[in-house]
């Protein structure tokens, strides 16, 4: 029995790169299934061999132009796996394409006095050429190299369609300024979804998403780590007038364990929508649990803690159980009583994913995931 075209196309839409390639020479059948721009509208290829990948990069060439979104990983170990993500990217950037959506996403250790300026290189020139005009997509919270100004403007200039951009990638230095996250505002007026370091989100930034016509944003995503000690506290009436103009606003709050504990409270403020908070801090988190509890029981629906183990956690923690009803995850990575675990499965109807250990157990720490 022959197999619709259809349906091979959606099968194949499943196989790594290397795998399309190997099946598009099969038969003439396959191959036109292969070439069927629903294989290619989602393409994830990976460059973790360790060898230079001319079957993965000619693929990528061969059916760029079927691509919408475009996800790219690499083990940056291994120069070879960064001159495949190169060579990938440089095809790209040789002609005009229709794709709507880039992530990269780096994985490995870096080697030593290694900084990415290879791979940094290569997505600026894919910018310069102007070859992503209708690109409304961009995922650099895996890129683990230090983005710039220049970089961040050249993005937002050349990508007027942008949506979201994500560039809050945790490494140790920021170099994106305030002033050109404003720009990249302006510059894509239809940006709703937005990933920022948080010594870059400023009030005049705020005031930029108060303008008219500017769309309703969605989503912002702040990463917060030590320089923050040294940034002014956006007032109160900033985050309100932001809340009042977007009311279906959510933030996403990441602290790292650098950030000083008392800077916590001036970032966590009450005026926030927050709808999801990190606090990686290795301390004494209950005065701020107990905070989370109070001030955001209407919007929270995420909460992680890498924190200390006592009974006023277990109060505190009981006590958000009962006030932030919408929760839909919890994940505590020290041990908590079982009564902890009780109050949240019984006061939370949506909780979906928790992690909560009565006793110690071998790392990594697996959550529950509820049906």
């Amino acid at each position: 029995m022959e197999i619709p075209e259809e349906v091979l196309a959606m099968i194949f839409s499943y196989l790594s790169v290397r795998d399309r390639r190997s099946a598009s020479r099969v038969c003439r059948c396959w191959a036109d299934a292969v070439a069927s721009p629903l294989v290619w509208y989602h393409t994830s290829v990976s460059c973790a061999l360790g060898e230079e990948d001319e079957w993965s990069v000619q693929a990528c060439s061969q059916f760029q132009q079927n691509m919408k979104y475009l996800k790219i990983l690499c083990d940056q170990s291994v120069e070879a796996n960064r001159k495949n993500v190169a060579e990938i990217l440089h095809n790209v950037a040789a002609s005009v394409t229709g794709l709507l959506g880039l992530t990269i996403v780096c994985t490995g250790e870096n080697p030593y006095f290694y900084s990415g300026q290879d791979l940094l290189q290569s997505v600026n020139s894919l910018f310069t050429a102007n070859a992503c005009p209708h690109l409304r997509h961009v995922d650099f919270r895996k890129l683990t190299f230090t983005l710039d100004d220049g970089i961040i403007h050249l993005v937002t200039s050349k990508s007027p369609c942008l949506e979201s951009l994500f560039i809050n990638n945790k490494t140790l230095v920021c170099k994106v300024t305030s002033e050109v996250v404003k720009e990249a505002l302006r510059n894509c007026p239809k940006l709703s979804t937005l990933g920022l370091f948080y010594t870059t989100l400023t009030e005049n930034v705020l005031a930029e998403l108060l303008h008219v016509e500017r769309p309703p944003v969605k989503l912002l995503q702040l990463h917060c780590e030590r320089m923050d000690k040294y940034k002014p506290t956006i007032p109160a009436e900033a985050w309100e007038a932001v809340a009042r103009r977007h009311p279906a606003l959510s933030v996403d709050i990441e602290l790292d364990h650098t950030v000083p504990a008392k800077k916590i409270s001036q970032i966590l403020q009450s005026a926030i929508p927050v709808s999801s908070v990190e606090l990686n801090t290795f301390t004494f988190m209950v005065e701020q649990v107990n905070f989370i509890s109070q001030n955001y029981q209407g919007t929270l629906k995420r909460l992680v803690l890498q924190t200390t183990s006592s009974d006023e956690l277990n109060r505190a923690l009981r006590r958000l159980a009962s006030c932030c009803r919408s929760l839909e995850e919890i994940h505590c990575y020290c041990v908590v009583s079982a009564d902890t675990v009780r109050t949240f499965l019984l006061c939370c109807p949506i909780l979906r994913r928790y992690t909560l250990k009565t006793t110690k157990e071998p790392h990594p720490w697996l959550p529950e995931i509820l049906q």
